[in-house]
């Protein structure tokens, strides 16, 4: 009888999945499905959510622009604060992207501002569909706000997954971005930072594995 190496069959098997994986995680299709302006966040098939947060004009809409590889999938407005819902897109039939109006744009009204921080409290706190994982977007150049910390505050208090996305990295040289990287990990403490950039792509592989991970 012939005597099966465990251990060969074992990296097989690994490297089979890995290739599998990353095919999914190549964005072949991606879709507007859908606005919310309200407290239902259901879709109606049980697909799971990666959400998008951060404040107006850390440019999480060209995030989003930049992961699927398209200008327009997410408007995006030179105003800072111009969304105003919650929109939802279908990816590869797989995932949800839930992008945010961004909170903190002191132009808006007082009324206002309320409305678009509740939004996101809601879905945080009481909607009846969980993100995998909540990737809160900042500038680099900005670093952790005290809205950006209330935000994580929030989030760890209701156990949700955080990964913070530091953007516009390209903007910096790269013993600069360096530094603010390790400024910004050290008041992070155990939440993951990842530098990007929407403008080049910098950091794009490494979001996605990290988004493959959680859905």
């Amino acid at each position: 009888m012939k005597m099966i190496n465990l251990k060969k069959l074992k990296n097989r098997q690994s490297g089979g999945f890995l290739i599998k994986l990353n095919r999914i995680m190549r964005i072949l299709k991606s879709e507007f499905a859908k606005s919310v302006i309200g407290d239902d966040y259901s879709l109606g098939d049980n697909l799971p959510h990666v959400a998008f947060f951060g404040r107006s004009n850390a440019g999480k809409s060209s995030v989003i622009n930049s992961l699927v590889g398209k200008k327009n999938l997410v408007k995006t407005s030179k105003i800072p604060g111009k969304t105003r819902e919650a929109n939802f897109f279908r990816i590869n039939d797989a995932f949800y992207l839930v992008d945010f109006p961004g909170y903190g744009y002191a132009k808006r009204s007082i009324s206002q501002r309320n409305k678009m921080i509740k939004r996101i409290f809601w879905y945080v706190e009481f909607s009846n569909v969980k993100p995998k994982a909540v990737f809160l977007i900042i500038d680099i150049n900005v670093g952790l706000t005290i809205l950006d910390l209330a935000m994580i505050k929030i989030l760890k208090a209701n156990k949700h997954r955080i990964i913070i996305v530091a953007n516009k990295i390209d903007k910096l040289s790269k013993s600069a971005a360096w530094k603010q990287l390790l400024l910004i990990r050290k008041e992070a403490q155990d939440i993951s930072v990842l530098g990007y950039s929407a403008r080049t792509n910098q950091g794009k592989d490494e979001l996605i594995k990290k988004i493959a991970s959680f859905v």
